[in-house]
């Protein structure tokens, strides 16, 4: 495996392991409550801002990858997918790269 190829692992890793600390945290004194989890995200007009770019950024990632998997053929790589919507672009960005950056054989 190529070097950039374990670069683009590591930070999927921790594009979900860390993002995690935080949630982890809120839904174990929140439970499961989406509503208030959006309301917490759009506390201040920076809070707002910071979701709107990673919501728009995890929707272009999800058409880029429908995208290129139509072209490629690679249909692994839609796991990304889910990985972006219920983890964060942190995870799903770098997961779709290690799995795009596999080697053609």
């Amino acid at each position: 495996m190529s070097l950039l190829r374990l670069i683009f692992l590591a930070l999927a890793i921790w594009g979900a392991v860390h993002p995690m600390s935080f949630f982890g945290p809120w839904i174990v004194e929140n439970g499961l409550n989406i509503e208030k989890l959006v309301a917490d995200w759009k506390t201040s007009k920076a809070t707002t801002g910071l979701y709107w770019d990673l919501v728009i950024s995890a929707i272009t990632l999800t058409v880029w990858i429908v995208a290129e998997v139509a072209v490629r053929r690679n249909f692994l790589a839609l796991v990304a997918i889910p990985a972006t919507v219920l983890i964060g672009v942190s995870c799903g960005l770098p997961l779709y790269l290690y799995l795009r950056s596999k080697p053609i054989t």
